[in-house]
């Protein structure tokens, strides 16, 4: 399989980016615990305009993040993996099975609670980390494996956007939200008027920011929404899509994402955090990621082989497939995200963030060697 320019591009910015982001969330957690615990905290709640720095990260900062993620979901669309119908059912299937069966499990812990609207925690997959462990494989791991992974964790973030969307949306102002849509709208007009000028996009999209963020609607939605109204064209360099989502890359891999890290990493641990391990919230979570997803990816991209709806690629067997099953259990920076929409108790956020660390260690870690283990004999070089 030969990989696109960009997809490798994407592929690098995300794998640097995970190595990244190990780094900085252990010096988060090691300050958050240290001495400087009170000013580190309260940096990140320092009010900014009526908010606290990370109200902005989060909903400011991060719809950037999803911006690019919906811009190579396009490109996937358009002319990458999901560009086929028989290629696409294969990620796709992957990705239902794998935000299913986790959210399933978490149920199984917590339903009729209260706490049940953390079913989206164990729901995610986060692209950076993923693909950070997948490239410490080398060259042993097959392209169409790469590709796989990277198209099931775009998509599972979608499936994650359009949960933040539907079931943590508590409240609604129509009125934002028809403004925002009307200029979301707009620009998509913009586009079949054949205007190629990157400008009014990135003006009408800060716009429309603004109103989805007084809507009720997670305001980081309008990134996806954004990313589809841009002109995709036929994809090539001089397109303006392609050339955002090249300048994207690096930005968010580097800064937005490490900065989202340090300041949703700033977990207090204390004394009697394996007391935690038992709680509901805690086992649906960990259960959820380590074990759901892998079973959720595997059962139903297998069912889906079975019923000859996709294939597997020649170079992919069910084996390197449960390895990036293991890989999808790291949820991180969506499974945080998600937690700040599900729960309001400081105390079960910082809880439930830690027990995301403790499974998605857990999961890199089984997912690294299983497919270490299951590909030493294969080093099959990228084209």
């Amino acid at each position: 399989m030969i990989l696109t320019k960009l997809f490798k591009e994407f592929f690098e910015s995300e794998k640097a980016g995970g190595i990244l982001l190990v780094i900085v969330t252990v010096i988060s957690l090691l300050v958050a615990n240290s001495g400087m615990q009170s000013a580190y905290l309260g940096l990140w709640h320092h009010d900014i305009g009526g908010h606290s720095v990370v109200h902005w990260i989060n909903d400011g900062l991060m719809c950037i993040f999803f911006l690019l993620i919906g811009l190579e979901l396009e490109r996937e669309i358009y002319i990458g993996e999901l560009s086929s119908i028989k290629n696409a059912a294969l990620p796709i299937f992957g990705a239902m099975g794998g935000m299913l069966v986790p959210a399933g499990i978490f149920m199984l812990f917590n339903f009729g609670s209260a706490l049940q609207s953390g079913a989206g925690i164990p729901m995610a997959t986060d692209i950076a980390f993923a693909i950070g462990i997948l490239s410490l494989l080398g060259n042993r791991v097959p392209a169409s494996l790469k590709v796989f992974l990277t198209a099931l964790a775009v998509i599972d973030d979608l499936g994650a956007i359009i949960v933040i969307a539907v079931f943590y949306t508590t409240s609604l102002s129509f009125t934002n939200l028809g403004i925002a849509l009307g200029i979301l709208a707009f620009l998509g007009i913009l586009n079949r008027l054949k205007v190629h000028n990157l400008v009014p996009y990135l003006v009408g999209g800060v716009a429309a920011w603004y109103f989805m963020l007084h809507s009720g609607v997670h305001a980081t939605i309008t990134g996806v929404l954004l990313a589809f109204a841009i002109p995709f064209q036929n994809g090539r360099p001089s397109t303006i899509s392609y050339q955002l989502q090249h300048w994207l890359h690096y930005p968010v891999a580097f800064g937005i994402i490490p900065i989202f890290a340090l300041c949703n990493t700033a977990i207090v641990i204390g004394s009697d955090w394996t007391s935690n391990l038992s709680e509901p919230y805690s086992l649906g979570i960990i259960f959820g990621l380590t074990l759901g997803k892998p079973i959720g990816i595997l059962l139903f991209c297998y069912l889906a082989v079975k019923m000859k709806l996709t294939q597997l690629p020649e170079d992919i067997n069910w084996q390197s497939l449960l390895g990036v099953g293991f890989l999808g259990g790291i949820g991180f920076t969506m499974s945080i995200f998600v937690t700040l929409l599900a729960f309001e108790d400081d105390t079960i956020i910082n809880n439930a963030k830690f027990m995301i660390l403790i499974a998605s260690l857990l999961s890199g870690i089984m997912g690294f060697i299983w497919l270490k283990n299951r590909l030493k004999d294969n080093k099959i070089a990228e084209e």
